[in-house]
């Protein structure tokens, strides 16, 4: 199955392919949030034994952490965990300080690298395709977002990329899939603890993620590039922790 092929196919047809084409080289990758847990009731309504791929950054809401021991009471499933490299992150921290994202742009997109982009990537390295829960409605950087991408040599799952707000909604309701707490404190995007808040009426749903940034773009890195100029300054900052 090919990009051009698949902006009518339903989110179940597409994760169904991806299982049949890849079985155990297909994964879910999810943070557990409404879009991430809507692909994973579906993909594990076709395959019980489904991989999942979560990445525990060091500074997750504990409700995340509770949000993990949801799902494998509730669907009986292992969850593969990944952590950034011990080196790394220490390296980091050393260097620019525990609460490094609050200096700069390029400091919070090193964060991100080391503690999601880095560690994920390695994961990957064992996986042929693997889905995700973008949807275009999420914000502008992710209004173009395609069904099938690629993403280093492997297929970029986003079966819920055309859906709505309400048919998440619906579904979730539909199916009773767990939801994660935050939501019900205000939350719209969760992610890190120290660089997620609560959003309020009329707010974009990612505007809780990294709001004191003024130049940033409300992204981390694990799916969309910064522009040249930060993605420059992060490799010049990650050059220092990695050659410490």
């Amino acid at each position: 199955m090919t990009s051009d092929q698949t902006d009518e196919v339903s989110a179940e047809s597409l994760i169904r392919w991806a299982i049949e084409e890849y079985g155990q080289r297909f994964a879910v990758v999810t943070s557990f949030q409404s879009e991430g847990m809507v692909v994973l009731d579906i993909a594990l309504r076709i395959s019980p034994g489904i991989r999942v791929i979560t990445l525990d950054t060091g500074r997750l809401p504990p409700e995340t952490c509770e949000m993990m021991e949801t799902v494998r009471r509730r669907y009986g499933i292992p969850i593969e965990i990944v952590m950034p490299d011990h080196a790394e992150a220490e390296n980091m921290v050393t260097r620019f300080g525990p609460d490094l994202f609050r200096n700069s742009v390029p400091e919070r997109r090193l964060c991100c690298e080391v503690r999601k982009v880095r560690p994920l990537s390695r994961k990957l390295t064992g996986v042929n395709a693997y889905a995700v829960g973008l949807r275009r409605g999420q914000g502008e950087s992710r209004a173009d977002v395609p069904k099938i991408g690629q993403d280093n040599g492997r297929l970029k799952l986003s079966p819920l990329a055309d859906w709505t707000r309400e048919e998440l909604a619906a579904y979730t309701a539909a199916h009773d899939v767990p939801v994660h707490p935050l939501y019900a404190k205000g939350y719209t995007s969760i992610g890190c603890g120290p660089c997620t808040r609560p959003t309020i009426a009329g707010e974009a749903e990612r505007a809780g993620r990294w709001w004191w940034e003024i130049d940033g773009n409300s992204e981390c890195g694990l799916h969309f590039a910064a522009d040249g100029k930060i993605e420059r300054s992060v490799d010049v900052l990650l050059r220092e922790i990695l050659t410490n």
